[in-house]
């Protein structure tokens, strides 16, 4: 398993509000996508990349990073055989992605992913 990028997941109460901030603001102005809870704005220029989500629709619980890897079941092999928390179990979304929640010892919780090709 490799991981290919780190997305940090900000948490705030309104998206269109905060694409305004975001976009204008920070020049993050390509909207990869936005499934109404959850948006991924990305810099032209830089690939500097952030998602804002208001709270996760299909997880208990909400991320504070997404961590695209290269081998989703491999990552979560790993993190049983390590016996790190399973927040959300390996689940494929209707979105395009297979992910899974885990725990790190210091209680952050990470979206661990590997999007599908398309």
């Amino acid at each position: 398993m490799r991981v290919t990028q780190i997305i940090a997941d900000l948490h705030v109460p309104d998206l269109p509000a905060s694409k305004s901030f975001y976009s204008d603001y920070l020049g993050l102005v390509e909207e990869e996508f936005n499934l109404g809870w959850v948006a991924r704005h990305t810099s032209p220029a830089s690939k500097a990349t952030l998602q804002v989500m208001t709270s996760d629709a299909t997880a208990p619980v909400d991320p504070v990073v997404s961590v695209m890897v290269d081998d989703v079941e491999a990552a979560y092999r790993q993190a049983q055989e390590r016996g790190y928390e399973i927040v959300h179990p390996l689940t494929t979304e209707t979105w395009g992605v297979t992910r899974f929640f885990v725990r790190a010892p210091d209680g952050n919780v990470l979206n661990v992913v590997q999007q599908h090709a398309s």
